[in-house]
């Protein structure tokens, strides 16, 4: 749809097309909610556990995969513990070298065979799903039991059939795919925190050594007190509301 202002002499013409393709990708994309709200659970469980999340794209999918490693080494909105993350096109000289000693299908799988443990997690974007560095590393985490996630553009694609399991936008344009996987790195960022604060990140009985029993695979500990990472979570947002002025009503016991 076009839209147009002034006279019909010299009219500027605003063509709208890019936002119309967007909201119309978006109405199919919020059914995949229960997907990345489960991602996001099952993230907090495995990297409260010790475990490692490897993300890769290439160009504008390369920056995406940026930014949701630091959302999670950083934070997303409130404050909480750090969580292993690793974009790893991020290491310019291992990618370099990688790429020209072995090739550019390589700079990927090889960086995921140092740094991917069984049990990590592999992130992989891509608008076309048919990057071939991609899919090497997909293959090469499978066979070290790693998980393969991957966000795309329209299935079938290659890595959509190549992940355990993939989030794919129904979108022609690169640009609206790209922009609805901002979408699904915000959504799962907030489905991680929510984890997190639920206690889904606390990984052993007594974390901190302090014989409370704190929670053990996500569960509170015996006393239904929230584990250690979850209490870390929860004063940091009291600090916060304390500090902006916001009345806060202490609903912990004391640590």
């Amino acid at each position: 749809m076009k839209t147009a202002t002034g006279t019909t002499h010299g009219t500027a013409v605003t063509d709208t097309t890019h936002c119309d393709d967007l909201m119309k990708a978006l109405e199919t994309f919020r059914d995949r909610g229960p997907l990345l709200e489960r991602w996001g659970a099952d993230l907090a469980r495995r990297l409260g556990s010790g475990a490692r999340l490897l993300v890769a794209g290439n160009g504008g999918s390369a920056a995406q995969a940026q930014h949701l490693t630091a959302e999670l080494v950083g934070r997303y909105r409130d404050d909480r513990p750090p969580f292993s993350a690793v974009a790893l096109h991020a290491d310019t000289s291992s990618t370099t070298a990688i790429a020209n000693d072995y090739g550019v299908q390589e700079v990927f799988a090889r960086q995921t065979a140092a740094h991917g443990r069984p049990g990590d997690v592999l992130l992989l974007l891509s608008t076309s799903g048919a990057s071939a560095n991609l899919l090497a590393a997909a293959e090469r985490a499978h066979r070290m039991g790693m998980t393969v996630w991957a966000l795309t553009g329209r299935a079938p694609n290659p890595l959509h059939v190549g992940a355990d399991e993939a989030l794919c936008v129904d979108a022609p344009v690169a640009a609206t795919v790209q922009e609805l996987h901002l979408v699904a790195v915000h959504m799962l960022c907030e489905a991680f925190d929510r984890a997190v604060e639920r206690g889904e990140a606390d990984h052993r009985a007594d974390a901190d050594g302090d014989g409370d029993g704190d929670g053990v695979d996500g569960k509170p500990g015996a006393d239904g007190r929230p584990g250690v990472v979850g209490r870390l979570v929860g004063r940091a947002r009291t600090v916060g509301r304390a500090a902006s002025g916001t009345p806060v009503t202490p609903t912990e016991g004391p640590a």
